[in-house]
């Protein structure tokens, strides 16, 4: 470290018997380094926590989120979406209503008095394993009421039957059935509601007018 030397200035001033002594020391402590290196200064862009490099190392990655492209389909449309794990399509293929059952239903117990079907296709097109029941699927009306389905099964009732209880989809396979609902044969649902675990809002399809 060097340091520059001391130098006394003074300076007469007329018609004053004092003089005045001005001392101005320099030194090479306070000033930037002789090399002209810069040393000790913070550049702009240098790393600390406003930096584009540790701003990206430091933002957290989410994980893939469930997606699909639309909200509303059409009896037919195939809706393909991934939950995460697995790629899965979906389909109604065909909403009826009246259909024959083992008997009526019982429209205070059951919520309808005569039966209907909405048949469905579920598969598996990439991914994990996934199961596949009839509880995921429900009827909307314009009033906001739903029917739900009864877990019925066997017997009289529609055939081909979609399972109501797990049934495991391995990739490149599909399940395909009737789902039975008891509904009031006055009016028909607004749409056919699917909500299976893994997807943040469920999938409808429209219920044409009879």
């Amino acid at each position: 470290m060097r340091h520059s030397s001391v130098r006394a200035i003074t300076v007469s001033v007329s018609s004053t018997v004092s003089t005045m002594v001005v001392l101005a020391a320099l030194t090479a402590c306070g000033g930037p380094d002789a090399s002209g290196s810069g040393k000790g200064q913070v550049s702009p862009g240098a790393a600390g926590s406003g930096s584009p490099a540790a701003s990206s190392a430091a933002a957290a990655v989410a994980p893939p989120s469930p997606t699909r492209a639309k909200k509303r389909f059409a009896v037919g449309e195939v809706a393909e979406f991934d939950d995460g794990t697995s790629k899965v399509s979906a389909v109604l293929l065909a909403y009826t209503q009246p259909v024959a059952g083992p008997r009526p239903p019982d429209p205070v117990t059951q919520g309808g008095d005569v039966w209907a079907t909405a048949e469905v296709k579920v598969c598996n097109t990439g991914g994990e394993n996934f199961s596949v029941s009839q509880f995921p699927w429900s009827l909307a009306y314009e009033d906001g009421t739903r029917i739900k389905v009864t877990g019925l099964n066997g017997g009289d009732m529609p055939k081909p039957e979609f399972p109501s209880g797990d049934e495991v989809v391995k990739q490149g396979d599909c399940v395909r059935g009737k789902i039975p609902y008891p509904v009031p044969g006055d009016k028909r649902p607004a749409r056919v509601v699917y909500a299976p675990q893994g997807l943040d809002e469920p999938i409808d399809w429209s219920v044409p007018a009879a």
